[in-house]
């Protein structure tokens, strides 16, 4: 697959896009043993969000570059079911690492003359790919193209140093912040790390770095005057947004970027219409999807995939993962709602919370009732069924209208095996009741309050299985012995 570009006389002509990724820096500053670029962000490492840019670009391959702890990132990089998948992932190790221009020649052996090299760094995860197809499109497969930044405190950064005082001047070359002259220093365009260039000059280029240098590092950005020596057009695509080529380098920096993302998302929800109580206070850790007029309030985790249908409430402080919830459904605050691997479905109009627990499997339907401490696992509950406090029901088929109890469990696990329990319709379970899988309740039944249920119960019957009471008269309990 490859991304479309313009070429210089304006005809529509398809190059293979091949992304370079940077991703063998060990990350200091972190002060982590984890690596750098596995570090999350919205839940997911910064790595699989450049992956995810370079499937939307269409590239045909990412090369990902590995040094400090190359094993894992490279394990990681296989776990990217999001990124992975469209396009094969070749990794190539940088040791030592030398610098950028280093790192990329890493790259040389696996990339083919005929594309436009992207190059990015592992650790820049919020890059738009509408930015990038700008910067391919400014590439043409025939000049090298930058993208650049206005900073108001560019300290650090390599500056772009263009022909003359005007600001669209042509680009002649780009200084590192160490290399740069006090002049050099006041100039407040940046280099952002991130190229477009055709993969045959590329390596041409990467041939003909040295490390004269303060660092005494192979720049990448001596590319640059290598071009404009070569008579190839260097062009800048300049942008104003700093959150798409802001780099990872200490926890601050990575809360910072966590919180501007989250408010992108936040600001994407609400222009699709759904009303948050506090556009600061929700944290989306995967894809969430909403229909018209949802509502969420503060304090709320979205992680995996999660679909909100029509008129769907989420109250205070919920935590919901891999679950569809239906139009019309109230999940009260402090509910956790984590379907995993097999996902939870709350049916239209259901109650859940506050403090409930759905795990894996559970599947409510229509206007089911959850109340306060009750926790559902891999269990089916028909329309109308209800438990509203303190319950457990694991394995289980619930029947339309069943009433559960409070303090009652489906003690669904023998120690080596689970086993399921049938509850037909209309079932009354009392509090305080244990049903003892496999077992089935018949339809209309009910079971008496403390009763532990071992056998199956006849439809319409009242079953009661407990120890019989007694009382016995003028007992004296046990009294403490005096103290020697």
């Amino acid at each position: 697959m490859t991304s479309e570009i313009l070429v210089e006389q304006g005809t529509p002509e398809r190059l293979p896009v091949d992304v370079v990724i940077m991703a063998a820096g060990k990350g200091t500053r972190m002060k982590s043993l984890l690596p750098k670029v596995l570090h999350p962000l919205a839940g997911r490492p910064l790595l699989h969000h450049v992956l995810s840019t370079a499937r939307a670009l269409q590239a045909r391959q990412a090369v990902v570059i590995t040094g400090h702890g190359a094993i894992e990132v490279e394990a990681a990089c296989a776990m990217d079911t999001r990124a992975t998948g469209s396009f094969r992932i070749n990794f190539v190790r940088q040791e030592p690492q030398l610098g950028t221009g280093h790192a990329v020649q890493q790259a040389v052996p696996v990339l083919a003359d005929d594309g436009v090299v992207v190059v990015l760094s592992g650790d820049v995860p919020l890059t738009r790919p509408a930015t990038l197809h700008h910067l391919i499109a400014a590439c043409a497969g025939d000049k090298l193209a930058l993208l650049t930044l206005e900073m108001a405190d560019p300290a650090g950064y390599g500056r772009i140093v263009r022909r003359g005082a005007m600001a669209d001047g042509e680009v002649l070359a780009i200084v590192e912040h160490k290399d740069a002259s006090v002049a050099q220093r006041a100039i407040t365009e940046i280099y952002s790390g991130i190229m477009a260039v055709p993969a045959a000059q590329l390596k041409r280029w990467l041939a003909r770095l040295d490390n004269q240098n303060v660092q005494g590092e192979f720049y990448l950005t001596d590319i640059v005057k290598f071009a404009v020596a070569d008579g190839v057009p260097v062009v800048a695509h300049k942008i104003d947004d700093a959150v798409q080529v802001a780099g990872v380098n200490s926890p601050v920096q990575l809360a910072a970027l966590e919180r501007a993302y989250q408010l992108q998302q936040a600001h994407r929800l609400m222009e699709d219409g759904v009303r948050l109580a506090d556009p600061a206070r929700i944290d989306v850790r995967g894809e969430l999807f909403c229909a018209h007029d949802v509502s969420i309030d503060v304090n709320c985790v979205f992680e995996g995939q999660v679909n909100l249908g029509q008129g769907v409430a989420i109250g205070a402080n919920c935590v919901v993962a891999n679950a569809v919830i239906e139009a019309g459904a109230v999940i009260h605050p402090f509910t956790h709602i984590d379907g995993e691997a097999m996902g939870v479905t709350v049916g239209p109009g259901a109650r859940v919370g506050p403090f409930a627990r759905l795990r894996p499997g559970a599947r409510l339907g229509e206007d089911v009732h959850i109340g306060n401490f009750v926790e559902i696992k891999n269990s089916t509950l028909a329309a109308g069924a209800k438990a509203n406090h303190l319950a457990y029901l694991g394995d289980a088929t619930v029947g339309e209208r069943v009433n559960f109890g409070a303090g009652s469990i489906t003690a669904n696990y023998d120690g080596a095996n689970k086993h399921r329990t049938d509850i037909e319709a209309d079932v009354h379970v009392g509090s305080n009741c244990v049903l003892v899988a496999p077992v089935t309740l018949g339809a209309g039944g009910t079971v008496g309050g403390g009763s532990t249920i071992t056998k199956n119960t006849p439809a319409g019957a009242l079953s009661v299985a407990r120890g019989k009471q007694v009382s016995i008269a003028n007992w004296a309990r046990p009294q403490k012995k005096p103290k020697a």
